[in-house]
């Protein structure tokens, strides 16, 4: 039986940035190589802040159009979605406009605070935000683009299955992400990351350990290449 995830587990994983959970996944199943991360370019406003790790709350927005559905905006229920839950929260919100998906922000310094203040500890988005130097201080941000309007911008749906660039996700997934992207770490496997995490680290610390050697060598580096295949 798998162990419940717990906010101890959760500052674990935190202490680990997002390319060192990828490695982690990798060498607890290659199946990972190749899946659950983000694949297309984000930004990242914050770059200093530390990585957050969180249970998935999903949202879809447009804004090149307005509400085809006059009186419908359920941004307050969807606000309710969003606070619920004991464990920390990552909110992930795909932008259906498509090739001109992050046309309108949804984010800024209003929506950036009310999510903050509902227990987010940041945005994953394809789409655009904007505000940049009122945001939410320590909530973290990754963007399809940074521009300067809302638009039109409003919610379609949430708590369902989104995909940002190229990440799937699913409500209550386990997110962890910093300024490199984000990534699902399967819960069945959460309790596993950082002790592979370590194995990848000792693994790659021979290479490092090497090159920053005063008796460094190519010889030496060859004969060190010519072990463990999967050092990056």
């Amino acid at each position: 039986m798998t162990a419940p995830l717990s906010v101890k587990l959760f500052e674990e994983l935190a202490t680990l940035d997002t390319p060192t959970v990828c490695n982690a996944l990798e060498e607890i199943d290659q199946k990972y190589r190749d899946r659950g991360f983000t694949t297309a370019p984000l930004v990242c406003p914050f770059p200093n802040l530390k990585p957050i790790v969180g249970l998935a709350r999903t949202g879809m927005i447009r804004a090149m159009r307005p509400n085809a559905a006059i009186g419908a905006d359920m941004r307050v229920s969807y606000y309710e979605y969003v606070s619920k839950g004991d464990l920390p929260r990552v909110t992930v919100l795909q932008d259906l406009d498509g090739p001109n998906a992050g046309y309108g922000a949804f984010w800024g310094e209003v929506n950036s605070n009310i999510h903050k203040a509902l227990g987010s500890l940041g945005v994953v988005t394809d789409g655009c935000i904007r505000d940049i130097p009122d945001w939410a201080e320590g909530f973290q941000a990754l963007a399809g683009s940074i521009k300067p309007s809302h638009a039109h911008v409003h919610m379609i749906g949430y708590g369902t299955q989104v995909t940002v660039a190229g990440m799937v996700v699913e409500h209550d997934d386990l997110i962890h992400a910093d300024q490199h992207g984000a990534v699902v770490i399967p819960k069945a496997l959460a309790h596993d990351v950082v002790a592979a995490a370590g194995r990848v680290g000792a693994k790659e610390k021979i290479i490092l350990d090497l090159c920053k050697s005063d008796s460094f060598s190519f010889a030496k580096l060859k004969a060190t290449l010519s072990g463990p295949k999967d050092i990056h």
